[in-house]
C-alpha cells in the first residue's frame, strides 16, 4: 500500500520485491507470495525536499535510518533486484527438485554426500537419487525435503 501510494500520489519512484514460493500444506503444495523485504520497501527520492510528504504518506512508518545517517542503497543493488523481480516486482522461486540434479543429502544416514536424482516421485513427495556409496552405486528413495540442490537456482521473474 505504501508504494502504491507514494508512486500514484506524489510520483516518488518506489520498488517492492515480492517472493512467489511453493510451500506444502494439507491440500497439497500451494503457491504463497510474500514480501521480499517484509514492513520495507525502497523508494528514490530528495531526502531534504521529500521528506515530509515521504514520512507522512499512507503506509509509510518512517524511513530507515541508523542515528543521524538515513539508510542508502547503491543505485546497483537496486537494480539488481528490479532486473530479478521484473515489471510485476515477483521473484518466483522454484525448489522442485528434477531429475538430472546434483542435490546434497540433508537428512538421515546419508547426510553430507552427493547425488543424483533419477526419478521424482512427487505423489510421495519422495525423490530416488544414484550415490556412491562405500565404492559402489547405490540407487535409493529419500524424502524430498531431505535433499538440497547443489545446482544454481532457477529464478523466473514472472507470474
Amino acid at each position: 500500500m505504501a508504494a502504491t501510494a507514494l508512486r500514484r500520489q506524489q510520483g516518488i519512484p518506489c520498488f517492492s520485491p515480492r517472493l512467489r514460493f511453493r510451500k506444502m500444506t494439507r491440500r497439497g503444495p500451494v503457491w504463497f507470495v510474500e514480501a521480499m523485504f517484509p514492513g520495507y520497501l525502497f523508494g528514490e527520492f530528495v531526502f531534504a525536499k521529500q521528506r515530509r510528504i515521504v514520512e507522512h504518506s499512507t503506509g509509510v512508518q518512517s524511513i530507515v535510518a541508523f542515528g543521524e545517517h538515513i539508510g542508502v542503497l547503491e543505485p546497483e543493488t537496486i537494480e539488481l533486484l528490479q532486473r530479478t523481480a521484473g515489471e510485476d516486482e515477483v521473484v518466483t522461486i522454484d525448489p522442485e527438485v528434477k531429475v538430472g540434479q546434483t542435490v546434497q543429502i540433508v537428512q538421515g544416514p546419508f547426510q553430507g554426500l552427493e547425488a543424483l536424482v533419477t526419478q521424482v516421485l512427487p505423489a510421495k513427495e519422495r525423490v530416488r537419487v544414484l550415490l556412491e556409496f562405500l565404492g559402489r552405486s547405490l540407487e535409493t528413495e529419500l524424502a524430498e525435503q531431505g535433499v538440497l540442490s547443489l545446482e544454481p537456482k532457477q529464478v523466473d521473474a514472472g507470474l
